[in-house]
């Protein structure tokens, strides 16, 4: 299956037309959690999420059996979890069981365990369904992924190999922390030979060479979030938080020199992740450097949303995830029924040589630019900057996230200096700053000519003016009644853009 975006962003469907509530319940080695999603269309949102760490696979790789204690504790939260889906009224909860449940001797009794006390059938994955699934989760929030795709459970690292939205070769291999134990200065040697022995029998483990190493899994999460910390970095999203091959390898060995008492003292990581980590680090230090990897990229999507993922039609999967959330919130909280391809096309002419990458980025701002609508007028900018930052939406780098913060906050306050919003300033360019800046202003002129009834810009059209010479600006044409548009404000909005771009726009009447 090969996935390549949709440019047919406004085609009727964008928003959610999946009312439905689906959970998938996944019992892992360490954790067991529950995710409940409002709909299955592109980008389902999920509503509930909540994980216990159960330990179903501590002491397997020694007794062959899942932990009694691991067992009790997975059953109790799954009543629990159960529940929960039946009060929110889940339509259907799929239950996927991993490594720990796969290898056990007594798997197949817990899993009739749970068939005959709840009535929900347990899938218990593959290996390779598994890594294809996390995969595929991979490819729904990267539809460009490029690289190999790493998933550490408690009892296995899953690689695959992506490319072109299609999972090409799979490799499970017995990495999970709970099968290798705890690392210690005295066993360090030991097991660093332990795990280069078993990553090397993965053939074409060279094929991450220069390539991306895209990094899933709780575990993993868990260090990208301590690097954050003791990097003091301005952004506290996960998802596509990118770092370069050479500085993780440094970062991975201080924690793997960190005592007990450092990594506790460290506020971004679990207390009951601290034992873990450093072995957790080391697995991943010995997969950038065997596999020579460019950079790690770490994913929040992983083997639930490739579940959903796995179930749309190809012309779904197609279609650009970041665009569709925007849609989605759009038609939430919008003021009017929302028209943000009228948005588009009408501000069009001011970017007409902007590359596609940020096109995208453009559009995706025409679909939120009216939802902080009703927030309160001395705060509506700040609060649009700060909910931007962090909204749960995909196919974007924190970059990205910046550009469409500083987008939405000038398209409200007319300007990106405000007070509280410079932490993030340096993950952008200058360009893309002033090209952020421009295209609020350009909303912020289209909202205020139009009050927010979009449509209305259709009977304003907005062209660049050519002479003999070359361009020379913009003109705005509105004849007939459609001149009662213009006012004070919108001449102010007009002089604030033509400043920002540096060209003349004119009203024509």
């Amino acid at each position: 299956m090969s996935v390549s975006i949709s440019h047919d962003a406004w085609k009727s469907g964008t928003h959610l037309d999946h009312h439905g509530l689906v959970g998938v319940l996944d019992i892992g080695s360490n954790s067991v959690r529950l995710v409940v999603f409002e709909g299955d269309g592109r980008m389902p949102i999920p509503l509930f999420n909540e994980k216990a760490l159960c330990g179903l696979g501590t002491g397997l790789q020694e007794t062959g059996h899942l932990s009694e204690q691991g067992v009790r504790s997975a059953l109790e939260n799954l009543e629990r979890y159960f529940t929960i889906a039946k009060g929110m009224g889940v339509q259907e909860v799929s239950v996927l069981a991993t490594a720990a449940v796969r290898d056990a001797r007594n798997g197949d009794e817990f899993v009739s365990a749970i068939e005959e006390r709840f009535g929900h059938r347990v899938m218990v994955l593959s290996g390779d369904e598994e890594a294809r699934l996390s995969a595929l989760g991979v490819i729904s929030a990267f539809p460009q992924a490029d690289g190999v795709v790493g998933d550490l459970g408690g009892g296995s690292l899953e690689l695959v190999d992506v490319q072109n939205g299609q999972a090409r070769r799979f490799e499970t291999t017995p990495l999970g922390p709970l099968r290798l134990g705890e690392l210690t200065r005295q066993n360090r040697d030991e097991l660093t030979a332990r795990i280069d022995t078993i990553l090397r029998k993965v053939s074409w483990l060279d094929a991450l060479e220069g390539r991306d190493l895209f990094a899933v899994g709780g575990a993993w999460r868990s260090l990208a979030r301590a690097h954050m910390e003791l990097t003091d970095y301005p952004l506290e999203v996960i998802h596509h938080y990118a770092i370069g091959a050479d500085e993780t390898v440094r970062f991975l060995e201080e924690i793997a020199r960190m005592g007990r008492k450092e990594l506790r003292a460290l506020d971004a990581v679990s207390k009951r992740r601290v034992d873990k980590l450093p072995v957790t680090a080391l697995v991943l230090k010995r997969t950038i450097e065997l596999g020579k990897a460019r950079q790690v990229v770490f994913s929040s999507f992983g083997l639930r949303e490739g579940c959903l993922y796995d179930r749309l039609p190809q012309g779904e999967q197609a279609r650009d995830p970041l665009v569709d959330s925007c849609m989605d919130i759009a038609y939430k909280s919008s003021r009017f029924s929302p028209h943000p391809e009228v948005l588009e096309r009408w501000i069009a002419p001011f970017f007409e040589d902007v590359p596609a990458s940020e096109q995208r980025l453009i559009r995706a701002a025409c679909a939120l630019s009216d939802f902080a609508w009703n927030e309160h007028p001395s705060y509506r900018g700040e609060h649009a900057f700060q909910r931007v930052l962090r909204l749960p939406v995909v196919g974007l780098n924190h970059a990205d996230r910046v550009f469409l913060a500083y987008a939405i906050l000038a398209r409200y306050t007319g300007g990106i200096d405000e007070e509280g919003t410079q932490r993030v300033r340096k993950l952008l360019s200058l360009r893309r700053r002033d090209l952020a800046l421009n295209v609020g202003l350009a909303l912020r002129l289209a909202l205020t000519l139009s009050g927010g009834a979009t449509e209305l810009l259709e009977s304003a059209l907005l062209e660049r003016e050519r002479d003999m010479v070359g361009e020379r600006g913009f003109v705005i044409s509105m004849h007939g009644h459609q001149g009662g548009l213009a006012g004070d404000v919108v001449t102010r909005r007009i002089a604030a853009l033509s400043e920002a771009l540096g060209q003349d726009i004119r009203i024509e009447r």
